[in-house]
């Protein structure tokens, strides 16, 4: 069996036909040197075979100086969409498969800035088994050193806009090809708009963030607005001197509902008990206990925005900074990679919809936030926007702090790919609901007709 470095769609089927009759091939989809352990070969390609599997990949070590670190991949489920799933350097493909999936890509994907990889696993993967070997049976030079707080913002990086067009122009041909297309709506005013006992209330759910939480705060405070608002502060049983700093204000628009460890409240669920609560405004405006506004419009500009377009939220773009508001690389994360036009589906394919988010409260009462410390927010974003609008604001109106105290700032792979791997789940959740949406449309259309 072969293994070929992956370059270009033409390049790869070129090799495959001239190469004579096999059933796999595998695939190297970058640079690094790499040792294959003496049976990879026999446990891949029966793995493959017993399975019959369009796509096989498996878990690998990475080796420095001496030291080898193991590197587990995670399953490949419906929702693994997103284009920097990891599969590894190595992947085993059905040739058959891997033929019939190309062939319409040949003239159109010269420029691919990825050779044309993630249409070709997005065409292999519908109908087929993906399999993911758990066991580790190579291993590959360790390139990469950077932590996962530096990792995760790669694809915002303005220098891959040419990369994130080309991917979104990609995906969305697969998702009018899967019937997983939406086209949001406005929100319609109703008898529920009214009642609510403030326009806007800032939530920040927070658990011992003593070093932060009163810039967070006053930040909130400090917003200037034609109407009424709170701030409310869902504090999750802190024990560092959290809950003192939050007694130590003297302000009637902050509200600080106290939870009992026994309540075992994630962050989703601490955002349930803010949206939930009779004090809860029309609007609900996310604030982390770790970041800050931008200035003391940042509110106004977020509740505009919601009257101007009658979407179901909004989201706004963030500057990313050091503990001290010293911008930092990449700066500006304004999430141009995905639209007011498209991004409702595009969104699918990334991991995250930029910040602050904001909510109208009417819709996420009928959803509610899962009760996880990660993805929360992405899961109720994509719920919204597979029914309604998402308002954009594309200058920067909160910072982001990084500093140690953040909790996606040194991630272990195991921790990261449990993040992914729920994402990845939500996405899974979400695809099929659309689907199942964009057919019961077409049911009660062709009803009407």
């Amino acid at each position: 069996m072969r293994i070929i470095r992956f370059k270009d769609i033409k390049t790869f089927r070129e090799e495959i036909l001239n190469g004579g009759l096999e059933q796999f091939i595998v695939i190297q989809l970058d640079d690094r040197p790499y040792q294959l352990d003496d049976n990879y070969m026999q446990r891949m390609e029966g793995i493959a075979s017993d399975a019959d599997s369009t796509i096989t990949y498996c878990n690998y070590r990475e080796e420095h100086n001496g030291e080898v670190t193991l590197h587990p991949v995670i399953d490949y489920q419906f929702g693994s969409v997103r284009d920097d799933f990891d599969f590894g350097p190595l992947v085993m493909l059905n040739v058959a498969d891997a033929i019939a999936a190309s062939e319409d890509m040949e003239d159109f994907v010269e420029d691919a800035p990825d050779g044309g990889w993630y249409e070709l696993r997005l065409n292999m993967s519908v109908g087929r088994t993906i399999a993911a070997v758990p066991e580790y049976l190579y291993t590959v030079s360790k390139i990469d050193f950077r932590k996962s707080g530096d990792k995760q913002h790669d694809y915002v990086n303005p220098r891959n806009a040419v990369y994130q067009s080309y991917m979104e122009r990609i995906f969305t041909d697969f998702l009018i090809a899967s019937g997983a297309m939406v086209h949001p709506r406005q929100v319609e005013k109703d008898s529920s708009d009214e009642g609510f006992p403030v326009e806007a209330s800032i939530i920040i759910p927070v658990k011992n963030r003593v070093n932060t939480i009163k810039d967070a705060v006053e930040s909130a405070l400090m917003q200037e607005t034609y109407f009424d608002y709170n701030v409310i502060v869902v504090d999750n049983s802190s024990t560092d001197g959290t809950r003192e700093i939050l007694a130590s204000f003297n302000d009637p628009k902050l509200i600080v509902i106290d939870i009992k460890e026994s309540e075992n409240l994630g962050i989703g669920g601490c955002w349930n008990k803010a949206i939930l609560s009779p004090m809860c405004g029309r609007f609900a405006v996310q604030l982390d206990s770790d970041d800050i506004y931008a200035d003391k419009f940042t509110l106004k500009k977020i509740v505009d925005k919601f009257h101007r377009e009658n979407c179901g939220m909004v989201v706004g773009s963030y500057m990313m900074t050091d503990f001290d508001l010293n911008p930092i690389p990449p700066g500006l994360i304004a999430h141009r990679e995905w639209s007011d036009l498209n991004g409702a589906n595009n969104a699918l394919r990334i991991n995250g919809f930029g910040a602050p988010r904001a909510f109208q409260t009417k819709l996420v009462r009928n959803i509610l936030f899962p009760n996880v410390n990660y993805g929360e927010d992405y899961a109720m974003a994509l719920r919204i926007s597979r029914d309604y609008t998402v308002g954009r604001i594309y200058e920067p109106i909160y910072y982001c702090r990084r500093w140690s105290g953040n909790s996606d700032a040194d991630l272990s792979i195991e921790k990261t790919n449990a993040n992914n791997e729920y994402k990845d789940f939500i996405r899974s959740v979400e695809l099929i609901a659309r689907i199942r949406a964009n057919m019961d449309l077409d049911s009660n259309s062709e009803i009407v007709d």
